[in-house]
């Protein structure tokens, strides 16, 4: 007699890991709300006077005025991305309405939208980084000292101490847990910890980021929070119900977005690389 077997879907979803945002936190935010309405913002940057030796006759005894200059910095959108798709009813109810739309839509953005957004924004500053340096194989005996390379260059370009935030390939910072200098530094505490951080050195948040986030030779990236724009200005999704033309749910979503380096203080960002 032949046995007829049943198969059965489980009705619980499994979801896959993800990331949430790990760079929201770190850039400046004092251009976003100049984008609104328009698709470029032009900055001013106000130039400075040189200083002379003071003649103690004549009428220009403090050196010859110039009137006071000045510099322009043009930012320009060029990011506007969209996603969409439907989850059909009777397809959703011949799978015991596994898809629910609400849930999906959670599961795009963090899955999609928000590691293309972080992916993005690594890639804009670390090609218009002040510094660029091949740092060559990385060991537990040299990343503190690569490091501290690395800080040597900001501050002697002024770059302030306050807000700058460690970026940390996996590659870098296995490297950077077996430091001798590093052991016993990674204190949090019972403080307000950023998205993504796992400790401290050097007066820097330490963030690890997942090798593909970043450009395939870089290895770290040391970010001044005002070294550093990418604004949003549009951040939308909808959830259409039975559309016209559609039995189901019709999911979309738009993001207007970019990243960019001030030029002012570019030296605000220090890359690492391989090679």
């Amino acid at each position: 007699m032949a046995i007829n077997l049943h198969t059965k879907y489980a009705k619980a979803v499994e979801e896959r890991f993800h990331k949430d945002s790990l760079t929201d936190s770190s850039f400046s935010k004092k251009i976003d709300e100049q984008f609104v309405g328009v698709k470029t913002v032009i900055v001013t940057e106000v130039n400075t006077a040189p200083m002379n030796d003071y003649t103690r006759s004549g009428t220009n005894r403090y050196g010859n005025p110039e009137e006071l200059g000045d510099t322009t910095h043009e930012y320009t959108m060029t990011r506007d991305r969209s996603f969409t798709y439907t989850i059909d009813k009777g397809n959703n109810a011949e799978q015991q309405y596994l898809k629910n739309a609400g849930a999906s839509l959670k599961r795009q953005m963090r899955e999609v939208v928000t590691p293309e957004i972080d992916e993005y924004r690594f890639k804009i500053w670390s090609e218009n980084a002040g510094t660029t340096k091949a740092v060559g194989p990385v060991t537990k005996e040299n990343v503190y000292s690569i490091l501290l390379d690395a800080q040597e260059v900001m501050d002697n370009a002024k770059v302030p101490d306050e807000g700058r935030t460690l970026y940390a390939s996996t590659t870098f910072y296995k490297m950077l847990m077996q430091a001798p200098e590093y052991i016993g530094l990674d204190k949090l505490g019972s403080t307000a910890i950023p998205k993504g951080k796992v400790g401290e050195i050097l007066n820097m948040d330490v963030k690890k980021i997942p090798s593909t986030y970043l450009p395939s030779n870089v290895l770290f990236m040391i970010v001044l929070k005002d070294a550093a724009y990418s604004p949003v200005k549009l951040h939308e999704y909808h959830i259409h119900k039975d559309p016209p033309g559609i039995s189901g749910h019709l999911v979309e979503g738009r993001f207007i977005y970019d990243a960019f380096v001030n030029e002012t203080k570019k030296d605000g960002i220090y890359v690492g690389t391989s090679t």
